[in-house]
């Protein structure tokens, strides 16, 4: 079967630049490589977009490519890559591509450890107003037995003999197109580099154990919901000396039966009687800073809003606090007495009728303008 041409394998046009050469690879090897990739095919696709990077990226061997196509000069080909070497691991296409030039990475070499994330539920003042508190966090440390090095007391780890401490082992194999290496972990030290002959016991050679560590965390005034607070250096220790990672701490907050937050405003409804709402009264309202007294004017009606400035949570970021809304809704009473009735009636008969028609002359016009489209 005759091959593909390695411009078309690519994707890109025979004046392309070499880097959109090595753009048009990359994407490739993203999408086919053997070790990410689930697409049938995908290591043949990956071995056909290799080799075409390989000649094109050549400036020599792509002008004999151009020149001669898959033949070659003379019909010989192109036999013979070199010893290019075929990155066994999906980093190490990445470190190819952006300066690392396949080079090891030490697998002894200090490491952050691991952050780790807490869920914090609190009640709906204690996020406006803050707290401090203790939570027990299970997280990895090194192991005091062994300090971490993962042998018995009195032995220590030694260099592995396959890898000679590199983590890796390169595997050789001539193909047509030349020599290729295949880099992969090796399963003698599973890539640490190092072999424990004697294990500690209280590890059982990780050289980290378990723990529930007990850590003090101060919860900001007017934190909201979903928002985090990191804790530095509270995370899962290091790997061979490296640092702590952090401690995310995610807030969720119980709603309450009488507020609703919005941001740093609060949100509450008031019921008013009839005659407070018609006559007017200075009513008691809850906030979360305490009770505090409204006037509400004669007239009100039931959706009327009012505004407590200041009297809602605090910024987070420490920038003043949100406000206070008052929402009215007027109570229509059920159960009168016959007393509560006559006097009802009484004032619809003193005040209701001119008020009545007047009101509802007004209602029926605005709806036939708004019919008629007026």
């Amino acid at each position: 079967m005759s091959k593909r041409d390695y411009y078309e394998v690519l994707g890109v046009s025979k004046d392309a630049s070499q880097q959109e050469i090595k753009k048009a690879y990359r994407k490739l090897a993203r999408q086919y490589h053997p070790d990410v990739s689930e697409e049938e095919n995908a290591s043949d696709k990956f071995k056909e977009a290799k080799e075409a990077y390989e000649m094109l990226s050549d400036q020599q061997k792509r002008s004999q490519y151009d020149q001669f196509g898959h033949a070659g000069p003379q019909g010989q080909g192109f036999g013979g890559f070199g010893g290019a070497e075929d990155f066994g691991g999906f980093g190490d296409i990445f470190d190819m591509f952006f300066g690392g030039g396949g080079r090891r990475r030490d697998p002894n070499a200090p490491r952050k450890g691991a952050d780790l994330q807490y869920s914090m539920t609190l009640q709906f003042e204690e996020a406006i107003f803050g707290k401090s508190t203790d939570v027990e966090i299970p997280v990895e440390e090194s192991c005091d037995t062994c300090d971490g090095s993962g042998a018995k007391p009195g032995t220590s780890p030694e260099t592995c003999s396959h890898c000679q401490g590199s983590g890796q082992i390169n595997q050789e194999q001539n193909t047509p197109f030349g020599r290729v290496v295949n880099r992969r972990v090796c399963h003698h030290c599973q890539g640490s580099g190092q072999i424990i002959k004697e294990k500690c016991n209280t590890c059982g050679g990780d050289g980290r154990v378990t723990k529930r560590n007990k850590i003090h965390i101060d919860i900001p005034a007017g934190i909201d919901e979903g928002q985090q607070i990191r804790v530095p250096g509270k995370g899962e220790a290091g790997v061979n000396g490296g640092p702590a990672g952090d401690l995310f701490v995610v807030i969720r907050v119980q709603p309450d039966e009488f507020f609703e937050r919005e941001q740093d405003h609060i949100f509450c409804e008031m019921p008013l009687t009839f005659a407070q709402a018609a006559l007017g009264d200075e009513i008691e309202v809850p906030t979360v800073h305490g009770k505090v007294m409204l006037k509400v004017p004669a007239g009100t009606q039931t959706g009327k809003t009012f505004r407590l400035k200041d009297k809602g949570s605090p910024n987070v970021h420490g920038r003043g606090h949100g406000d206070q809304h008052v929402k009215m809704r007027v109570i229509t009473p059920k159960n009168l007495t016959d007393r509560q009735r006559e006097l009802i009636r009484e004032f619809n008969d003193i005040s209701g009728n001119e008020a009545t028609e007047e009101q509802h002359g007004t209602f029926f016009e605005r709806m036939k303008r708004a019919f008629k489209g007026e």
